[in-house]
């Protein structure tokens, strides 16, 4: 069923979306436009705290994602499975189950949500297009990239939640400094 789904997508291909998806994806490699999103919120004062839970959601993410989860896996990509479909961009090289495109791109965009709303917004966009940008261009399973996407909102909740508490960015903490219980 994932592989009828992928070969619906093929038939939608025309210059235009291939050029776009291709772009794309681009920014999710290596998580490049997450980790330049993450070290501006690092560089700015107003963004510091919340920079350094998306940094640590980042590296989790790359740890039990990419270096753990993949080899353990090991799933073939759908483009190792059928060669009879061209690819618009390289080969990857490493394993298709999850989406490490998909789970930073979520990581980015709850973080960047968290800190600011608006710039949220735009950030759950552009993670949802780099996501299936990754099924358009035959590399990903639809669950590679529901699993990425999955496993990226997890850390990043959970890393708020547990790590955004000893920062004081949350808004218990928030809260609490109103009414001076923290001091």
């Amino acid at each position: 069923m994932e592989m009828e789904f992928l070969l619906f997508l093929q038939e939608l291909r025309n210059p235009i979306l291939d050029f776009f998806f291709s772009n794309i994806t681009l920014l999710g490699n290596a998580g490049i436009i997450w980790i330049i999103a993450c070290i501006v919120m690092l560089c700015t004062k107003k963004y510091r705290k919340y920079g350094i839970l998306f940094a640590i959601s980042l590296v989790i993410c790359f740890l039990v994602g990419n270096i753990f989860l993949k080899n353990v896996i090991a799933r073939e990509r759908p483009c190792w499975v059928n060669t009879d479909i061209a690819l618009l961009i390289p080969n990857p090289k490493d394993y298709s189950f999850p989406s490490g495109h998909s789970m930073h791109s979520f990581v980015g965009a709850l973080s960047i949500w968290y800190a600011n709303k608006k710039w949220g917004i735009g950030a759950f966009i552009l993670a949802g297009l780099i996501a299936f940008s990754r099924m358009y261009l035959f590399v990903h399973y639809p669950t590679d990239v529901i699993a990425g996407i999955g496993i990226g909102l997890l850390v990043t909740f959970l890393v708020h939640k547990i790590a955004g508490k000893r920062l004081c960015i949350t808004n218990y903490c928030r809260l609490e400094e109103r009414h001076g219980v923290l001091k």
